[in-house]
């Protein structure tokens, strides 16, 4: 008979206890709980478990924990596993402990790679990338994610460390958000990269993020408007086309960000697809701002 842990307590055992009692007194999350006796610390873990194993419903995790009731105990879950215990047990309990709880998880990780080098590239500015993803939902059972008229929606807005595949901020909004929004809250790392697409450009916005030490490598849109002051010799054997110093020409781009940009333009050979970067970073090289936003 098997008598080690179970993989799942041996992944369990990586997550700070006392990190998560101290959280739990601070918003006395045992409030109200009679099914669970450590009703925090279990329905976390019935959680985790349905996360890891893939369950799709209450009724999914409740059957497969309790397939083998015996092994409860030594996965750490103490009490009566149920759809209505669970779903209680998320209703009363208070999200900032899961919230602070998943930041301290996050500073943990992120020291375990801050001495990881990306592929090809040597820094070691922490460098992000920034995105969204849409997330359909059914409007009759979730009617204040309004997206239109007929759909519901919800955006998901991350902000990622490249090394180690780590997210570090998280925003839920409804689907109508625009991306660009996200950088109102967001806070400027000095010294860090933040790359995005081009549904981030908003020049009074990356400027504040310029003014805030912080630098961003964007795709360009199209139709923008600039006056180029001198280009930089390149290699175009490397897939280079130009890297230019430039101004921006628009009445209204002019007055959101009047210092210079750099623009960089890129061939990739795989895709045929030609790529146009602004970014505020002047020192490193043209191709190294096509390399991180490939790794982006």
């Amino acid at each position: 008979m098997n008598t080690k842990k179970t993989i799942f307590s041996q992944i369990m055992c990586y997550f700070s206890k006392y990190d998560f009692d101290r959280l739990v007194e601070k918003y006395n999350g045992n409030y109200k709980s009679y099914r669970f006796s450590c009703p925090d610390k279990s329905g976390f873990l019935c959680m985790c478990f349905a996360q890891l194993t893939y369950r799709s419903s209450l009724r999914d995790i409740e059957a497969c924990l309790n397939a083998q009731p015996n092994k409860l105990y030594n996965m750490g879950i103490r009490g009566n596993v149920s759809r209505t215990n669970l779903a209680r047990a998320n209703e009363n309990r208070d999200w900032r402990i899961y919230a602070e709880f998943a930041q301290r998880l996050i500073s943990y990780a992120r020291r375990l790679y801050k001495d990881d080098d990306l592929i090809a590239i040597d820094m070691k500015n922490t460098i992000y990338a920034l995105d969204s993803t849409t997330i359909d939902l059914c409007l009759s059972l979730f009617p204040w994610a309004r997206f239109r008229r007929r759909k519901g929606a919800i955006k998901l807005h991350t902000l990622l460390d490249i090394r180690g595949s780590i997210p570090t901020f998280i925003e839920i909004t409804d689907g109508s958000v625009h991306d660009v929004n996200i950088l109102d809250i967001l806070i400027t790392e000095p010294g860090s990269y933040y790359i995005m697409d081009r549904g981030y450009i908003d020049f009074r916005r990356l400027y504040l993020m310029n003014k805030c030490l912080g630098y961003f490598i964007v795709r360009a849109k199209k139709n923008f408007k600039f006056r180029r002051l001198y280009s930089n010799p390149i290699d175009k054997s490397t897939g280079l086309r130009c890297d230019q110093t430039i101004k921006l020409m628009g009445y209204y781009q002019k007055m959101d960000y009047p210092d210079k940009l750099r623009r960089v333009k890129y061939f990739d050979e795989k895709t045929g697809i030609t790529f146009v970067f602004l970014t505020n970073n002047f020192e490193i090289s043209a191709l190294t701002v096509a390399e991180l936003y490939k790794n982006r």
